[in-house]
This record gives C-alpha cells, structure tokens and sequence, in this order.
C-alpha cells in the first residue's frame, strides 16, 4: 500500500504541477514582473549617484547571489521547483491519508485538495499575505515559523474534525485552527513600498486562486492515481 501510494503522489504532483506551472505563468509572473520594474527604480537611481564614485575592488560582486536569466531560464526553473513542491504536497496528502485512514479517492479528491488549500495556502495567507519584489516584509526566520505554525495548527485541526465530530473534538478543532491567529503574524517593520495598491491586490488574489486550483487538481489527480493503482494491484 505505501509504495502505490508513493507511486500515485509522484504522478499526482507531476500533473498537478504543471497545471499550476500553466496557471501561474499566465495570472500570476504578470504582476511579479511589473513588481519587479518597481523594485529596480531604486536600484537604478543608486547606480546612478555612484556613478562618480570610485571604482570597487576586483571581485568584489562575485559573491552576489546567482539568479537565473530571464525568459526560457527562468521559466525551467520555476516549472522545476512547481514539480519538486507538487510532489512534496502530493506526498504529504497521501502520507495524511494513510495515518488517518481515509483513503482519497476521485470521488473526495476535491474535498482533500480544499482542505490541503486551506491549511498551506489561505490560513498562512491570513496572517502573511503572498509578498511581490520590492515589498516590505518581517524577519524570515519569523515568518518561516509563524508560517508552518498555522499550517501545522490548521492541518491538526480539519484532521481532528474528520476524525471525531463529537462537539468537544469540533471545539478543540477549531481552536488550534484560530490559534496561530490570535497569536498573531509576524509585523512588517514597515509598510513603505513602492509598489502600486492595484498590483499588490491582484496578485494576492490571483495567487490564492491559483493555489485553490493546484491543490484541487492535486486532490483529483491523486484520488484518480491512488484508485488506478489499487485496481491495478488487484487484478495482477
């Protein structure tokens, strides 16, 4: 059973990682892209001072971060590291059905890719909204925490309520979803950026949309992957 599973979710997230691939490259590197043209105004201004200043030591910028080229490039990469993390959340879901067992078929795919949505993407989302280039942001460390906290507090309590739906169980459920909230998010120390409103709206929203439609093929696409397999095993 563990390695069909294995099997479905490498095949699942594949799937369902292109999708997103597709999806993010039309309604979401848009707006990166004009955020990105914002980002760079200040940079350009700066180059522009220093111009008359003197001349850096040799090797000096060697050890800037390496980033990949715009266009094809970085298109690979970024389809690249879809796959690896559509694979990643594949296996967390087929791993969460096994522990609970539960298993994910076509028929509830759906309903275990929303829940996937709403623990990795909308409740973190809550607290720390999807960020453009150029925005003003907490602490990484800080955010990296919080941000697992209420992934990890949100899974624990839909688990938990798909489990027992007694009212105490529903109640402790829905404590540990509201906690890292009443918690709090980390704070930006600021809220200067130069990055117009309009953009910053649309592209939290059409993130979270596009999250909503990865996690909800990869719900399907598992269901549909770990049901073929089964059948599979069966008939040899």
């Amino acid at each position: 059973m563990l390695r069909r599973m294995f099997l479905a979710a490498i095949l699942a997230g594949i799937a369902a990682g292109l999708v997103m691939s597709a999806v993010q490259h039309v309604r979401v590197t848009p707006y990166i892209l004009a955020a990105e043209g914002y980002e760079q105004q200040p940079q350009e201004h700066s180059a522009n001072l220093s111009a008359t200043a003197p001349e850096t030591e040799p090797g000096q910028h060697e050890s800037e971060a390496w980033s990949p080229a715009d266009g094809l490039e970085r298109t690979a990469y970024t389809v690249l590291a879809n796959l690896v993390l559509s694979v990643a959340f594949a296996l967390v879901l087929g791993g969460a059905s096994l522990l609970l067992g539960m298993p994910i078929t076509l028929a509830n795919g759906a309903l275990w890719g929303l829940c996937g949505f709403l623990a990795f993407a909308l409740a973190p989302a809550a607290g720390l909204p999807p960020e453009l280039p150029g925005m003003t942001a907490a602490d990484l460390v800080s955010r990296q925490i919080w941000w697992w906290f209420a992934a990890a507090m949100t899974a624990g309590g839909l688990a938990l309520a798909a489990r027992h739906r007694s009212g105490a169980y529903l109640a402790v459920s829905g404590l540990l979803i509201t906690l890292p909230h009443i918690i709090g998010a980390p704070d930006a120390p600021g809220h200067e950026t130069s990055v117009p409103a309009h953009l910053v709206s649309g592209f939290v929203a059409n993130a979270l949309a596009t999250a909503a439609v990865f996690w909800v093929v990869l719900g399907l696409a598992l269901g549909f992957m770990a049901e073929r397999t089964s059948k599979e095993r069966s008939a040899q």
